[in-house]
């Protein structure tokens, strides 16, 4: 497997365009299943999971061209229900087809999906909306299959605020007979752009970017053509690294309304920048100073993905930070990666961490443990003194399409080995 390897202490500058949303994409692409007509999507970030996710509607039936950062596909004959293993191990979105194939073919079955280590994650969430409208559950122990006879409308409440189980219940509920409400549901960008999308097809949801989503089932759905949301987790890993390195670099195409919690915290630390509604300006800064607590929740509260990159601006940070993951067990490993560095970190327990700074980070070899732990980790290495090998970049790959490239647009010295 590929490297990377990192020259530090050098400052970002210049302007960098943010690709379409991962987690707006691999919805989207699941509810291309909900028609027989052709949809197709724009702005669509050419990343690993992307082909894993086409891999597995190909499998289904699907047909489909990825060019240029655009999808066209149709998924006018499914011929299968079940998905295998092979391309589930690969990634925890694979669990997205739950909903579309219960409401276009009656059945879905699958393994338990892979991906990111991040702890357990539990499938709960999922069954349990997706029995709430109807669903029976045969099998949830050792593999997942489930069946559906008829979908009804009703009003319930998430077991938890899921995303991607926001994202099935939705996708199930868009073609039930009568009215759905969804109490609790995921706000975040990536759950609203799906909601838009299947509002183009011929949906009816209302209360999107709510708690609340109400969703009038409707017979069918047309095939339409959808530009993907920008990527905000891209945004802040690139505001980061430009504010790590003292650098001066433009943000562009991107929603900075999606970071609000973000640009808070940027904030409190003293960082510098200037945003508008579709644009934002890094300015160099210094000299900045620790924060009380950093909490991650669900949207529009501070975003788990973006944790481990902020706490690498916590070890320039002057004084003790509290880091608090609420959502993630072992989101935390990366810390360990961090102390092989130099940064000085008390760890204590499993969702708290405690960062005392600023400390000088040293060029050595660590390893990405998910795919924004490496984004951290690359961060690390910007502003470490020396040399740094990475390893395990296929995790950053699946979240960042050409992370090396754009970095050396805008100055960094960093190259795949």
């Amino acid at each position: 497997m590929p490297n990377f390897i990192v020259e530090g202490q050098n400052s970002l500058r210049g302007e960098v365009r943010i690709n379409g949303s991962k987690n707006a994409t691999l919805p989207i692409l699941t509810a291309c299943l909900l028609t027989d007509e052709e949809c197709t999507l724009t702005n669509v970030p050419d990343i690993s999971d992307v082909h894993k996710m086409l891999a597995i509607l190909g499998e289904l039936g699907a047909q489909y061209e990825f060019k240029n950062h655009r999808i066209t596909i149709r998924a006018e004959k499914l011929k299968s229900s079940k998905l295998a293993y092979e391309g589930v191990r690969k990634m925890r979105a694979s669990i997205l087809v739950l909903g579309p194939l219960l409401a276009r073919l009656s059945e879905a079955q699958m393994e338990f999906p892979g991906g990111c280590v991040l702890g357990k994650r539990s499938v709960h969430a999922h069954t349990h909306a997706l029995k709430e409208l109807g669903a029976e559950i045969l099998e949830d122990k050792n593999h997942l299959h489930l069946k559906s006879k008829k979908i009804i409308g009703k009003s319930f409440t998430m077991a938890e605020a899921s995303v991607t189980a926001t994202e099935n219940a939705i996708m199930f509920a868009v073609l039930a007979d009568g009215v759905t409400e969804i109490k609790w549901s995921a706000m975040e960008p990536h759950v609203q752009d799906l909601c838009n999308f299947l509002n183009k097809m011929g949906a009816k949801i209302e209360g999107i970017g709510t708690p609340t989503l109400k969703i009038k089932g409707v017979k069918k759905l047309k095939g339409v053509s959808h530009k993907i949301t920008s990527d905000y987790l891209e945004a802040g890993t690139f505001a980061l690294a430009t504010i790590l390195t003292h650098g001066d670099v433009t943000l562009t195409q991107l929603d900075t309304s999606h970071l609000d919690s973000f640009w808070e915290k940027l904030n409190e630390v003293g960082a510098k920048f200037e945003r508008s509604k579709n644009e934002v300006k890094i300015i160099p800064s210094k000299n900045w100073k620790a924060i009380e607590k950093l909490r991650t929740a669900v949207y529009p509260g501070f975003a788990t993905d973006l944790q481990a990159p902020f706490a690498v601006l916590l070890t320039q940070a002057k004084g003790v930070s509290k880091i608090y993951e609420t959502l993630f067990e072992g989101r935390l490993n990366y810390l360990f990666e961090l102390q092989k560095m130099g940064a000085e970190v008390e760890i204590l327990n499993p969702n708290e961490a405690l960062i005392k700074g600023p400390k000088k980070l040293k060029g050595v070899q660590i390893a990405s443990c998910d795919i924004r732990a490496g984004a951290a980790m690359v961060l690390a290495a910007l502003i470490a003194d020396g040399s740094t090998e990475i390893s395990n970049i296929d995790y950053i790959d699946r979240g960042y399409e050409q992370l090396d490239e754009k970095l050396r647009s805008l100055g960094a010295k960093i190259v795949r080995k």
